[in-house]
């Protein structure tokens, strides 16, 4: 089992960035594919990047290559998402979930998942 948390979201303006978290607890996190998918109001969920257990593999949705950054420390447990030159349409809960299959895009594929946290970007 492994619980997953959230942090680092809030409102900014379009251009900023921001750093979300995802802090990890339970046995062997470091085993884990770990993946960032979004949700917007009235819109389906969305997958947005994903990291391998070793961090050799990074995937990342059309939408947010060049400007976001998936990264994690085994160490601490953690995986990162770098958003940089936010736009109005990133606006949505993002939800970190993690799953022992091979990275994937499937939303379906991840039995893990963190409580979401709010990203909010004005224009």
């Amino acid at each position: 089992q492994v619980q997953l948390v959230e942090s680092g979201g809030g409102l900014v303006q379009a251009g900023d960035s921001l750093r979300l978290s995802c802090a990890a607890s339970g046995r062997a996190f470091n085993n884990y594919t770990v993946a960032w998918f979004r949700q917007a109001p009235g819109k389906e969920r969305e997958f947005v990047a994903a990291i391998s257990w070793n961090s050799d593999s990074t995937y990342y949705t059309d939408s947010v290559k060049g400007r976001f950054t998936i990264s994690r420390d085994n160490a601490k447990n953690t995986v990162y998402l770098q958003m940089n030159s936010l736009k109005s349409e990133d606006t949505a809960v993002y939800s970190c979930a993690a799953s022992r299959v091979v990275v994937t895009y499937g939303a379906y594929e991840y039995p893990y998942w963190g409580q979401g946290t709010q990203v909010t970007v004005s224009s």
